[in-house]
């Protein structure tokens, strides 16, 4: 979805930057790698991006992002017209400019694939690069790694919900931005959704696409049953009819008939889109059987989320398809994830935030998952531990990638491979008990020979100063539970 716009040309028309312009970042970002390159700072340095906790209701997070974050790395660069503006507008010197002018991102990135269930504290993704490369692709990798996430693991809970039910996306038109419908279209399938309405996430993903009628093509006939033989005369092969525009049950009635006078021999359905759907499913459903027709599905939609569906699923009502729109598109109860990236290396030196609350463990890092769904978060060159496998993998060196584009399919089968192994109460929708990660005796130990290192250099520094107010790292809370 990253589409490369190369040295020199044209400025993009207005809300059409180009994916991989240097500007698509934060000000303080171009801020400090300006200085960085002006001091001559070309250390190596490693960030890692990872969710600080949970939000409420989710018992794990499904990771996702990582294939637009490779896109812009590979292409990632300043045009003539993103230096101009540097110049003009945020008054970067010319030497800043010359600088940023031969910028490319040169570094290796190790990360969990997309698909993969993560937990609080566990890197997603982590960059090795000079530290000024790796400082300006945060709010990118921040910005693709927490939406696509955030939408992954809420659609990830209709796909429990249902429990073995069709789920199709209908999120694309409340979506907030065209490019978010068509990932939500792409990661609602990664997680079990076997169709979209999104034509474009279709083509562009290789998606099952589905949708048939709306209340206005009813209203622009002279009744229901006009309306259906039309539908049935143009597109015999897509015949859901929406039965709840005027009287529900005089809709089913009226699609009966159509389905018995046309023998319609294609799959058919009816959909239900407001009202009580439990109700109206088995309604239809005794109608519909006793009419012969069991093999005519009954569809739901209207607002449904998560809990909807599995009260709807707990209570029997006999519904084939869900259609899973706004709430999962937008993630409505949850719209973001707490997700930081964090320097965790200078160089050979680690180094850490101290910061109450917001303290960040040290060093590169590896997740070691163990059977059935036990992790321990330690360091990327410890050995792991026995019967144990790495959740992180290098995906990108020098700038380039390590592999092709992967199909999506390869996304969903680690997905439902890991969905098999979480324990029950992660995957309870309502008070759900995620697993906690323990760290390792490595990472333990970095940690406090860190802080014992950043607490002497402090306390050198307050000396020198000769004063007591500056900073020190009494009384931190590390986050690793000690």
């Amino acid at each position: 979805m990253i589409i490369a716009m190369g040295r020199g040309s044209r400025a993009p028309g207005p809300g059409h930057l180009p994916a991989a312009s240097g500007l698509l970042t934060d000000l303080y970002e171009l801020n400090m790698a300006a200085s960085y390159l002006r001091r001559g700072m070309l250390e190596q340095a490693t960030f890692s991006l990872f969710a600080r906790r949970l939000p409420e209701r989710r018992g794990f997070l499904v990771a996702a992002g990582l294939a637009d974050c490779l896109d812009f790395l590979e292409a990632f660069g300043f045009s003539d017209d993103d230096l101009a503006y540097a110049r003009d507008e945020l008054g970067f010197e010319d030497r800043d400019l010359e600088a940023f002018r031969r910028l490319r991102f040169t570094g290796d990135v190790w990360a969990v694939p997309e698909g993969r269930a993560v937990l609080a504290e566990e890197p997603l993704l982590e960059v090795t690069a000079p530290i000024a490369e790796a400082q300006l692709v945060e709010t990118v990798l921040l910005n693709l790694v927490t939406f696509q996430t955030t939408i992954a693991s809420k659609a990830s809970r209709c796909r429990i919900a249902a429990r073995g039910r069709e789920l199709v996306d209908f999120a694309f038109r409340r979506t907030q931005g065209l490019e978010a419908g068509l990932a939500v279209g792409r990661l609602s399938a990664m997680v079990g959704f076997q169709a979209t309405s999104n034509v474009e996430a279709a083509r562009r993903f290789g998606l099952r696409t589905t949708g048939t009628m709306a209340h206005s093509y009813i209203e622009a006939f002279p009744n229901e049953s006009a309306a259906f033989a039309a539908f049935a005369d143009d597109f015999p092969d897509r015949t859901t009819f929406l039965v709840d525009t005027y009287d529900t049950m005089d809709g089913v009635r009226a699609a009966i008939a159509l389905v018995l006078e046309r023998d319609l021999a294609g799959p058919s359905g009816v959909r239900l889109d407001s009202g009580d759907l439990g109700d109206l499913a088995r309604r239809a459903r005794a109608a519909l059987d006793r009419a012969g027709l069991q093999r005519v599905r009954i569809v739901a939609s209207g607002g449904l989320d998560e809990l909807d569906i599995d009260d709807l699923v707990r209570t029997g009502a006999p519904i084939d398809v869900f259609g899973v729109g706004t709430r999962m598109g937008v993630s409505a109860d949850h719209p973001y994830l707490d997700t930081v990236y964090k320097l965790v290396q200078v160089g050979d030196r680690p180094v850490m935030k101290l910061s109450p609350g917001k303290a960040t463990a040290p060093g590169p890092k590896q997740v070691f998952r163990g059977e059935p769904l036990t992790d321990v978060i330690g360091l990327r060159d410890e050995p792991a531990p026995a019967g144990s496998e790495p959740l992180l993998v290098p995906v990108m060196a020098g700038g380039r990638r390590l592999e092709p584009p992967e199909p999506l399919e390869r996304a969903r089968r680690r997905f439902e491979a890991d969905l098999a192994r979480l324990p029950d109460e992660a995957l309870d929708l309502r008070v759900p008990r995620a697993p906690q990660p323990e760290l390792s005796e490595a990472l333990r130990r970095l940690g406090e020979e860190t802080r014992r290192e950043l607490s002497a250099r402090l306390a050198a520094a307050r000396l020198s100063a000769g004063t007591d107010r500056l900073p020190g790292p009494g009384h931190v809370r590390l986050p690793w539970r000690e």
